[in-house]
């Protein structure tokens, strides 16, 4: 049968062309997919999934590259074929129409909606035919569109219901009541009474890695000194690390592990988790010093360099769970596979070291992982800490070399603004942290790449490929990309990306504020008109853009002295206080930004051509601990552009020297040039 394609073909999203040869009749969303539906009078397929999801990849095998179910779809909707990477926003609302519907969610997402768009019925992933209890696909079909035909009030009322459900959930609950210390703590105690103190991490399986609680728990260790918030945040580090979650030899972390132990992953890799994940690992280096979070951070970017980074200096959005339809099979391992490109001798060293075996511990294979004991392994074969170290990582370069010859996972190369603006930040504080400028260069690179191909006309837009930017962005594109600008000023101090960075954050409150509700919605006021305007509070895999846009407002009220935007910030904190007290696992940036909106913030103020010596001496002193409740700002002592805000009022170099300024509430220790008195002060700062 000769293949035809769709309606997809014209698209950019490699999602959305994976789909493309479907004998599916798929429309992306948009005026022309709603309008068929309106003058057929049919109900709309609503179909989201993303390129990197394995059920996603299995249902269209399945179902929508069948023919007979396929014709089924066709005859009695409109079908309509979504990347949720690309449209948060139509992923957000009937996310939550399908777990109102069903009690669970998941991708592949399969709803049902009216011609005007309205979810009556919906679920996740559908088999092609009855199986474990589950309705097979065309069964569901056929009953959806009967239903529709003959209790179509029915339905039409129940979706009036359902969709004020949506907006009223979307609302949150405006308390007004006082924002303080108790709730951080009532926050801690609910996470902690989750945690799995035998393998780390939060409840049974699956586990996910969920790096912003963990960003909580290090506030809570260094602000009040709880050491169970350390203790509990190096079990789950130090598991993830040598787990299976972990690629032990290319680097980065899978999406999530399906067992208890970090062992078996879903193979898939998101810049996202690993952008957040570089972040967690870095300030639990500066904390514990550990070596261990130190490489697996270098390996992480080394790996987001190597596999998911543009030469434009944009990063890719993902990597496929399957390669050759297989899943992991990219990644797993046979004991002779590792004989046959380390020789035997080393072979069995390193087979011990990642618990390599003839029966496997997946799919008759071996996900490598970290389990033998180090002394015992060292005793064995009579090897020092360090030989054995290198024998380890000698075998590392090999094996990832050999690993280079097999059948790759595809990779979604589409450029996402909010994803970007998360590993911009995660480059940026590597760069400050570890002094590596070569990690500056690659943040700088990525930002200009970010401001030159997706701001166009006033207006930052979502996703870029193949030399097209399109889809306005969304408030976590905006939010995540200002925190990416103010991470990188404070490492470069160059002027552009901190005014860049509050002109952003104006235009973000010009579009998604609104004043008589006063709170961040998702969309901008720019929008097309949905069912409802979308305004996902959780943290869930990524921050929510209105907790990111949150912490943002604070960090810029300090800086500009703007006390309407820390106000601003403290209406979005008490309309999430609901959800961060009572689901606080839900809740780790909303967390993070409640800490920094009740605390001093100290305000680090350098004056001083950033490549000189010794302002590179005071800045090694700002970033050798980790102060979650900072605002570090600089300047060149020759530019003055900048002292129209507090932060940098009156503050010049003593005796044209780079100097340090450490103020709270603009109110300022004695400056110093020398990086000794800078690290007294910001220890006694953190004492007090």
């Amino acid at each position: 049968m000769t293949k035809t394609t769709n309606r997809l073909i014209n698209e950019t999203s490699p999602y959305l062309l994976q789909h493309s040869n479907n004998p599916v009749d798929w429309y992306p969303w948009g005026p022309e997919a709603i309008n068929t539906a309106k003058q057929l009078n049919k109900p709309i397929l609503l179909s989201i999934g993303y390129s990197a999801c394995h059920w996603c990849h299995v249902m269209e095998k399945e179902s929508f590259e069948n023919e007979h179910i396929a014709s089924i779809m066709n005859k009695n909707f409109v079908c309509i074929k979504v990347d949720r990477e690309e449209r948060p926003d139509l992923d957000s609302i009937y996310m939550t129409a399908v777990q109102i519907l069903s009690g669970q969610g998941g991708w592949p997402m399969t709803i049902f909606l009216t011609p005007d768009c309205k979810p009556f019925y919906g679920g996740t992933y559908f088999p092609p035919e009855d199986r474990q209890g589950m309705p097979g696909f065309p069964r569901v079909l056929e009953t959806i569109s009967n239903a529709y035909i003959s209790n179509r009030k029915d339905i039409e009322n129940q979706t009036e219901n359902l969709v004020g459900h949506i907006e009223q959930i979307n609302l949150g609950t405006n308390s007004g009541e006082t924002l303080n210390i108790n709730l951080l703590h009532q926050a801690y105690n609910g996470i902690e009474k989750q945690f799995d103190h035998q393998f780390g991490g939060i409840g049974n399986q699956p586990k996910f890695p969920q790096p912003m609680i963990y960003e909580y728990l290090l506030r809570q260790y260094v602000q009040f000194g709880t050491p169970e918030a350390l203790e509990i945040t190096e079990l789950t580090l130090d598991q993830m690390a040598k787990g299976g979650i972990y690629d032990q030899i290319g680097g980065g972390f899978h999406r999530y592990s399906t067992d208890n132990l970090w062992l078996v992953p879903h193979f898939e890799k998101m810049l996202y988790d690993n952008a957040l994940l570089v972040k967690l690992y870095l300030h639990a280096y500066q904390i514990t010093g550990k070596l261990l979070y130190r490489k697996v951070v270098e390996e992480t970017l080394t790996y987001i360099l190597r596999e998911m980074t543009d030469e434009s200096g944009g990063f890719y959005s993902s990597q496929d769970a399957d390669s050759e339809s297989i899943e992991g099979k990219f990644f797993i391992w046979k004991p002779q596979e590792i004989i046959d490109v380390l020789g035997k001798p080393e072979a069995e060293i390193v087979n011990s070291y990642y618990g390599v075996t003839e029966s496997g511990n997946f799919e008759k294979s071996n996900i490598l992982h970290i389990s033998s004991n180090e002394s015992s392994l060292k005793e064995k074969y009579n090897l020092t800490t360090q030989s054995l170290q290198d024998i380890v990582n000698q075998s590392k370069v090999k094996l990832l070399a050999a690993r280079e010859h097999r059948i790759r996972p595809e990779r979604d190369d589409k450029i996402l603004t909010g994803w970007n603006g998360l590993m911009l930040a995660a480059f940026a504080e590597a760069g400050s942290i570890l002094n590596r400028k070569d990690y500056v260069d690659i943040a700088r690179k990525n930002a200009t790449f970010i401001i030159n191909n997706l701001h166009q006309n006033d207006r930052i837009l979502r996703t870029y490929k193949d030399g097209l930017a399109k889809l306005n962005g969304y408030l976590e594109d905006y939010s995540f990309l200002i925190s990416g600008l103010l991470s990188l000023h404070e490492t470069t101090f160059e002027e552009k990306w901190l005014t860049e960075a509050i002109r952003l954050n104006e235009s973000m409150i010009n579009l998604f504020w609104d004043k008589g509700k006063e709170c961040f919605y998702d969309t901008g006021n720019d929008h097309e008109q949905l069912v409802v305007r979308p305004r996902d509070l959780s943290d869930n895999a990524i921050p929510s853009g209105n907790s990111m846009a949150t912490e943002i407002l604070i960090r810029i009220s300090i800086i500009t002295g703007d006390t309407k935007l820390n106000d601003m910030a403290k209406k979005c904190l008490q309309s999430a206080k609901d959800l961060f007290v009572r689901f606080p696992t839900g809740g780790g940036q909303w967390l993070c930004a409640l800490d920094f909106f009740l605390s001093k913030p100290q305000e680090i103020v350098i004056i001083g051509n950033r490549d000189d010596s010794a302002t590179e001496d005071l800045v090694t002193e700002i970033y050798r601990n980790y102060i979650p409740n900072r605002i570090v700002v600089g300047q060149k002592t020759e530019n003055k552009l900048l002292n129209e805000f507090p932060i940098f009022k009156d503050r010049e170099a003593i005796e044209g020297n780079p100097t340090a300024y450490l103020c709270e509430n603009y109110i300022c220790r004695l400056p110093t040039t020398i990086a000794q008195e800078l690290a007294n002060q910001l220890s006694a700062n953190q004492s007090n």
